[in-house]
């Protein structure tokens, strides 16, 4: 029997959770937000606090353990914008966590903390799990606060409300909400000769390729973005497209969706402006980038990246 991707199962129950930054457990508490949530967390025994600067989160360092979680009499030092903070949510055992930018610059941090922005959290494995979920939840609340610190229609000062979860404008009282940005990552597969679409971004490492990806328009469904990206980059036609798997993207707020497109045509006509390089691979070749031991010296994302998962479970997929 000839199995296919657009009709069997996934090889995995959930495979979003095996991407970076998807192991967030906490419960957010939706429902029972409000203005003294964070108060209300702070003078809670136990609640612990992500501090951020800019873009950079703070870890405790003592030269062999790092230590992402600060108790609020420990961050004084880094002079803390209380004003700022955000409640992410509470842990099974019900305590609090919190996100909190710090004014101190990462560059003047003593040297007994360690400053990382997300990629290199992920990358270098200085958290993993649930924790760097968190620190993903709290990067992508924050900058979105800072972003919108002027109403967009009248121009006055907005204030942060509800836990860091909407911000109204003092004087015109237009209120928003936090924003995620969705974009589609696709594999595109040519099942009738077994073999996959990848491209290279000229800002890629030499010899990385990768999937397809680009931002959704406003208007259009997740499966129009995956056919209308995959041609404008390509010029490869698609059909049936397949949602597989999610991850959040704290660069600074967006959710990647990641699916596997049929294709429909196969002559490749690259845009130059968005890709470098773009061809077909063999399940052979995916594997050898995947594992790092390609003779062409070509390799894929990292492990954790929603393309290696694409690109893995493609190539794992049952027959």
């Amino acid at each position: 029997m000839t199995y296919s991707i657009f009709s069997s199962d996934a090889p995995h129950p959930e495979p979003s959770s095996l991407t970076a930054f998807a192991e967030n457990q906490l419960n957010r508490d939706a429902e029972h937000r409000d203005e003294e949530s964070i108060q209300r967390a702070l003078s809670k025994d136990g609640t612990h606090i992500l501090a951020f600067a800019r873009d950079r989160l703070v870890l405790k360092h003592d030269g062999q353990v790092l230590d992402p979680l600060f108790a609020r009499y420990e961050l004084q030092e880094l002079d803390p914008d209380w004003e700022a903070a955000v409640l992410l949510g509470y842990r099974k055992t019900g305590e609090p966590r919190l996100a909190v930018p710090v004014r101190i610059n990462a560059d003047e941090l003593a040297s007994h903390y360690k400053p990382a922005d997300m990629r290199s959290l992920w990358r270098e494995f200085l958290l993993e799990g649930e924790i760097l979920g968190e620190a993903a939840q709290g990067m992508s609340l924050l900058r979105w606060n800072g972003d919108n610190r002027f109403c967009g229609r009248c121009g006055s000062v907005m204030e942060s409300r509800i836990g860091g979860y909407k911000r109204v404008c003092t004087a015109c009282e237009h209120m928003i909400f936090p924003r995620t940005d969705p974009v589609v990552i696709m594999l595109t597969v040519d099942e009738e000769r077994n073999r996959c679409l990848l491209g290279r971004s000229h800002h890629f490492a030499p010899g990385m390729y990768s999937c397809l990806a680009g931002f959704v328009e406003p208007g259009e469904t997740i499966e129009n973005a995956v056919r209308r990206e995959t041609f404008e980059e390509s010029g490869i036609h698609t059909g049936r497209v397949r949602y597989h798997a999610s991850q959040p993207w704290p660069m600074p707020h967006s959710l990647m969706i990641g699916c596997y497109a049929e294709a429909k045509s196969t002559d490749i006509h690259i845009d130059a402006t968005e890709l470098d390089d773009c061809r077909w691979f063999t399940p052979e070749e995916t594997l050898e980038m995947l594992d790092r031991v390609s003779a062409s010296g070509n390799t894929s994302p990292p492990k954790g990246a929603i393309a290696h998962r694409l690109m893995r479970d493609w190539v794992e997929w049952k027959r």
